[in-house]
């Protein structure tokens, strides 16, 4: 948490010396895709941030990974939401989203940070690998965004986003496995909102059934919105173990979406929605986990404990060589009798 404070004053200046030319950027053209002249290699000609610093998503390898023992089992409150209320899940022409309730909110960060919704990111039938942040280059099925914002600080989302600790984002890897019925409440509903601005209201579930059991192993770091605008006011909360789905669900996920409205008449599917990894900046990733951490740093260690020992002995050896070599250009002369010595005393 210390460097997330420290970094909150360098943060807040570079947004809002850049916030008012992104603010009017989705309002004058808002238009905006992840391939072709809208594509991802031209975000920052309309949105500045996107070619900014602390950029999202990365991936999370070795080099960068620092063990923080302060950090906590993510602790949620108010997941399981009764099936009186109501979610309304959406395609806004980039993902299907789901709007949470502000009784769902994380407890144990800085502030308190409430849910607004969450998303899916992910890739096509053809290439399924569409997740957005990777392990050691690894790249998984999908991935879950679920979003939150400040609200000791801000009155909502809209506010909150464009502020250094403007929101906190949990992200959830998806990989392939067997069925899972918590996503199935969500992917039963894609019928209804195959095309652009459809909604549909589906009854309320345990959001936390989304999540990986061990709330304990995460990467935490600071980054962006991983779409335009692309603020860098994300504190980020990416969980280590991946959930699964089944090969059919993740087939629907990838095909049952389209980005343009029903009357189009050249349909667009919605598939490869993923930015790509960002350069890192020289920033650290604290992880709240040892294994794999501390194996590498074993690692290191061991191989240069090694290195040192074959030098030493390798010297060693030089040094042996030499004396023997030293030793060949003496001339021995054997001492004098010892009786005849002591006869001439």
């Amino acid at each position: 948490m210390k460097s997330f404070k420290a970094n909150q004053a360098a943060a807040g200046l570079l947004l809002s010396l850049l916030a008012q030319a992104s603010l009017q950027a989705p309002l004058n053209a808002s238009k905006w895709s992840y391939v072709g002249s809208d594509g991802e290699e031209n975000w920052p000609k309309k949105y500045p941030f996107c070619g900014g610093v602390f950029q999202s998503p990365i991936d999370f390898h070795n080099d960068v990974l620092q063990y923080d023992s302060t950090l906590m089992p993510i602790d949620l409150v108010g997941y399981n939401v009764s099936l009186k209320e109501h979610f309304i899940i959406s395609n806004n022409g980039h993902s299907v989203r789901m709007h949470l309730p502000s009784s769902m909110y994380i407890r144990n960060l800085p502030f308190r940070y409430t849910a607004s919704q969450l998303h899916l990111h992910w890739g096509n039938r053809n290439k399924p690998m569409g997740s957005e942040h990777r392990i050691s280059g690894r790249q998984f099925a999908a991935e879950v965004h679920i979003v939150h914002y400040n609200s000791d600080k801000y009155p909502d989302v809209a506010t909150a986003m464009d502020k250094a600790d403007g929101l906190a984002v949990l992200g959830i890897f998806i990989d392939i496995g067997n069925f899972n019925p918590s996503f199935e409440k969500i992917f039963c509903h894609f019928t209804a909102v195959k095309f652009k601005d459809q909604k549909v209201q589906v009854p309320g579930f345990n959001v936390q059934e989304l999540l990986p059991t061990q709330l304990d192993e995460y990467f935490r770091y600071e980054g962006s919105l991983t779409t335009p605008p692309c603020f860098p006011s994300v504190l980020w909360t990416v969980f280590r173990n991946p959930v699964k789905v089944s090969q059919e669900q993740l087939l629907a996920l990838q095909t049952a979406l389209y980005c343009s409205q029903e009357n189009d008449s050249a349909p667009l599917e919605m598939t490869d929605n993923y930015r790509h990894v960002q350069e890192f900046d020289e920033r650290l990733v604290s992880v709240s986990f040892r294994e794999g951490v501390v194996l590498s740093v074993v690692i290191a260690s061991v191989l240069g404990v090694c290195i040192i020992t074959g030098v030493t002995c390798w010297m060693l050896r030089k040094r042996k060589s030499l004396k023997k070599d030293d030793n060949k250009g003496v001339i021995y002369k054997p001492a004098a009798d010892t009786e005849e010595d002591v006869s001439k005393v």
